[in-house]
């Protein structure tokens, strides 16, 4: 990636966000974290008492901070539902200097959302994929300002992932 930015992907789970977020940071070079990699490691570390809460996005947003001061790009695979997620990342964009890209991936067509949830296959050891009941009653606040949003249920993962790029090169084109 030409310019340094953080990609940070949000949506509820089994909306598509993982494959199309490694996608991008494959395509561009980009450090990739995934907070459902980071909140396993998490609870299998043992340490925590209780559910892991917003610990996995503060671990990510230090290791986000990290890696864009050594120049990486990053690209953030989480479901970011509440506005304090959402501005924890701009946060870390302006502390590093860099562009921040919010990707919101949704899944229009109820059904068939359903049943990317009920057929998904964790790659994350250990971790149990949610329930079609709990990603109903998943929190996921409005956004303030929409972000760039993808609808797969109207783009194939590589549809999006062009539809990405491009907006990636418009944005650095308007020096967003």
């Amino acid at each position: 990636m030409e310019n340094q930015a953080l990609i940070v992907f949000s949506g509820l789970p089994g909306t598509g966000k993982t494959t199309i977020a490694k996608a991008i940071a494959q395509k561009t070079g980009s450090v990739y974290l995934r907070i459902d990699s980071i909140e396993q490691a998490i609870r299998n570390a043992g340490v925590l008492a209780g559910n892991v809460g917003a610990s996995g996005y503060q671990v990510a947003n230090e290791l986000a901070l990290s890696n864009l001061r050594l120049g990486s790009s990053v690209v953030v695979d989480g479901v970011n539902p509440v506005a304090d997620s959402r501005q924890a990342w701009q946060h870390v964009a302006k502390t590093a200097g860099v562009a921040l890209l919010d990707v919101q991936v949704v899944c229009s067509d109820a059904a068939e959302h359903r049943r990317r949830v009920e057929t998904r296959q964790t790659d994350v050891p250990g971790l149990v994929p949610p329930s079609w009941p709990s990603v109903l009653k998943h929190e996921y606040e409005p956004w303030l300002e929409p972000p760039f949003t993808l609808d797969t249920a109207r783009l194939t993962p590589a549809a999006a992932l062009a539809a990405l790029l491009e907006h990636i090169v418009r944005s650095a084109a308007r020096g967003d």
